[in-house]
């Protein structure tokens, strides 16, 4: 009987002994899982912080850059913004000034996105569209949907300084296609924090030949040519396409630059917030566990 007692009185006891070590090796899971996902945080939060001085340091050399280049292509635009600008049918071509790298904000979703709304409002009004890429990101996004209407496409533009001589042969290709209308979509720097999302109008060979003479002499007359205008007209737009292409891509690049410091900036601070839950949950993890400890220790001294 005595022996029966025994056996039966044990049983309970095992299973709390079960029981506890079953919460042991839960918290002590638990605790290898948060150590491990807080180094994980803790490396994250020390990459994006480097990549924000990797791109402070960029955007001074690309600020000076544009600081230095626009005064170059400017003048040669204002020329051509004189031309009176005639909203008629026809195919257009959009020229997309995107990165080839990412971590930078919305700059290439916000230039893909200007690119799908043009091209479905102009395809609505029965005008065929094509399009010429500038940047692994913006063929990326675009080919998807409108790899059809691809014309040209040049990525890794950013390996090298991108120079004036780079925009010329994209200027020369895209020359040669002889677009009716073109439109060029890119980012306009603002500010460190700000920029805007445009498609400049930019006048072609075409709608040149179309407009009115006497506006075209009206605004071509500010400057005088030597030879005539009309022999160098050719050898000027193009001209005037390398400018448009080499302002544009300057300032999305200075952009680009300024919108990843601000992202990774932001990735710190999210890194750091995350961090600090995760080891408020270890903490507490861990709290539990050397309460569960104390309880057992107290527990078993009473029941001796």
């Amino acid at each position: 009987m005595f022996s029966r007692l025994f056996q039966t009185g044990l049983r309970p006891a095992a299973g709390g002994l079960r029981a506890v070590t079953a919460e042991q090796t839960r918290n002590a899971a638990t605790l290898k899982t948060l150590s491990i996902r807080m180094r994980a945080i803790k490396n994250m939060q020390k990459i994006t912080k480097a990549m924000k001085m990797v791109a402070t340091a960029k955007f001074k050399k690309d600020m000076r850059t544009m600081e230095n280049g626009l005064p170059f292509a400017i003048p040669v635009m204002n020329l051509f913004q004189r031309l009176p600008v005639e909203d008629k049918a026809g195919a257009i071509t959009y020229v997309a000034v995107t990165s080839d790298k990412g971590l930078c904000g919305g700059v290439n979703t916000a230039v893909a996105k200007q690119v799908r709304q043009g091209i479905t409002a102009e395809e609505a009004k029965g005008n065929v569209s094509k399009v010429v890429v500038i940047g692994g990101k913006g063929v990326a996004v675009l080919k998807r949907l409108y790899g059809d209407r691809f014309t040209h496409s040049f990525e890794e533009c950013s390996k090298v300084p991108f120079t004036f001589a780079a925009a010329s042969l994209i200027a020369e290709r895209l020359a040669a296609s002889n677009p009716a209308r073109c439109k060029v979509v890119s980012n306009e720097f603002k500010s460190m924090v700000s920029y805007d999302t445009i498609a400049k109008h930019t006048f072609t060979v075409d709608e040149a030949h179309t407009m009115d003479k006497g506006e075209w002499t009206k605004a071509m007359d500010v400057y005088s040519f030597e030879p005539s205008i009309y022999e160098v007209w050719q050898d000027l737009h193009e001209f005037y396409y390398g400018c448009v292409i080499y302002g544009s891509f300057i300032q999305s690049t200075t952009t680009e630059t300024a919108q990843r410091m601000n992202a990774m900036e932001n990735a710190s601070k999210n890194a750091g917030e995350m961090y600090g839950k995760v080891e408020l949950q270890f903490n507490r993890a861990r709290q539990a566990k050397i309460t569960t400890e104390l309880c057992e220790i107290i527990s078993g001294a009473s029941a001796v």
